[in-house]
């Protein structure tokens, strides 16, 4: 059975492509300070933009998805000061459908209070 990643993290620099099982992890490691085995999902995305690979550990060995497109680039930015950026299912998806990531505001929404006993909720800015 196929076991998602928790969490999602876009690396923001290019990345060499020709890194798979070994050059990933080592990747999330060394340059992006996270531990490949943590269960979150870390995506990668080459100069051109135009290949997109989702490393995760599913609890007994590496994933590794790619996708290349024939056609156009991921709606990612350019370089930005940060190495990672989180991302929600929602924005992964519209990724891999075409659409830019940038996002120029955010609408508010209702949200439960993680902390146990607290009625209220929380609105988003």
């Amino acid at each position: 059975m196929l076991t998602p990643p928790r969490r999602l993290w876009l690396c923001t620099r290019a990345t060499d492509m020709r890194c798979s099982f070994d050059g990933l992890p080592a990747l999330v490691r060394r340059h992006l300070g996270r531990d490949p085995l943590s269960g979150q999902g870390f995506i990668f995305i080459n100069r051109r933009r135009t290949l997109m690979k989702l490393l995760y550990f599913d609890g007994d060995g590496y994933c590794v998805w790619s996708k290349r497109l024939e056609r156009g680039q991921f709606g990612v930015g350019g370089a930005q000061a940060q190495a990672l950026e989180a991302l929600s299912w929602t924005q992964f998806a519209a990724l891999l459908e075409g659409l830019d990531l940038t996002i120029r505001s955010r609408r508010k929404r209702w949200h439960k209070d993680p902390r146990p006993g607290v009625e209220a909720g929380i609105m988003d800015r």
